[in-house]
């Protein structure tokens, strides 16, 4: 699907989130989004409703806050690190694969200090209420974390679920786990190796990026096909909430075909 053209300026909008409301695929353990009206056209003849959510729900992203306990919030994030340039690199993945530090270093276009890395492995055509989806993800290794703290990015997007390989989260036989009391099993069956074993670590490169002050973005989707292996530039802002965790987005990649704003054309 191509993306939508701003006719005065000639700018393209792809959308990179996924469509957000009752029902959307929620993280094993999280509570449901409800959505409700309090107020109806027939009644009131207007319209207003309730939510009730985990922030961390549908396209979001994920503050410092999150997993470090002296960390800043959404609301506390400087706003330039959710709008600017970067790349979105194509990385595909299958299930229970490890995006390295090598993957990104061999990466077209190729990472630069203060860019926006939207790592895209596939994984997104998958996104609805599934096991696979949830439980046999891709996710980053610890040294791919460690290589985009030292490359200087300034956020990380995923196209899955979490950022670190399910089996390293309280999906898999960690802290609060296992939320999927499956797929430890299904792991060990498939590749004759430990769970535990394998990913010793809970969250490993979640956490070395947000204790960074790398903000992450998780579930990106939407049209990001369409802009895979280009430089865009991103525009990605949260809720203006102090002290928050995490926050729902709407995450959009702009190119600039002509080059008249100063913006990537996606060459």
């Amino acid at each position: 699907m191509p993306g939508v053209v701003e006719p005065e300026t000639g700018l393209v909008f792809y959308e990179l989130s996924h469509e957000w409301g009752h029902d959307v695929p929620m993280q094993p353990g999280f509570d449901e989004v409800r959505v409700y009206r309090s107020s109806t056209h027939a009644k009131n003849g207007v319209m207003a409703q309730r939510i009730r959510m985990v922030m961390h729900s549908g396209t979001h992203v994920n503050a410092p806050r999150h997993m470090i306990q002296t960390g800043i919030g959404v609301g506390e994030i400087a706003l330039d690190r959710f709008f600017g340039s970067g790349v979105v690199v194509r990385i595909p993945k299958q299930r229970w694969e490890l995006v390295t530090a090598a993957d990104l270093e061999a990466a077209t276009p190729a990472i630069e200090p203060e860019d926006i890395v939207v790592i895209d492995t596939g994984w997104h055509a998958k996104f609805s209420d599934s096991i696979e989806y949830f439980g046999r993800s891709p996710g980053l290794s610890k040294d791919a974390a460690e290589w985009l703290v030292k490359k200087g990015v300034k956020l990380v997007a995923v196209d899955t679920p979490q950022v670190d390989h399910p089996l390293a989260t309280s999906l898999g036989p960690h802290r609060n786990g296992p939320q999927m009391k499956r797929i430890a099993r299904e792991y060990e069956v498939a590749t004759g190796r430990s769970a535990l074993g394998d990913f010793p670590e809970w969250n490993a490169a979640h956490r070395v990026l947000l204790a960074a002050g790398i903000p992450t973005i998780e579930n990106a989707g939407g049209d990001l096909s369409e802009v895979s292996g280009k430089r865009c530039t991103f525009h990605a802002m949260p809720w203006n909430f102090e002290g928050g965790d995490a926050c729902a987005i709407r995450f959009v990649a702009i190119l600039d075909p002509a080059g008249s704003f100063r913006l990537a054309a996606g060459a």
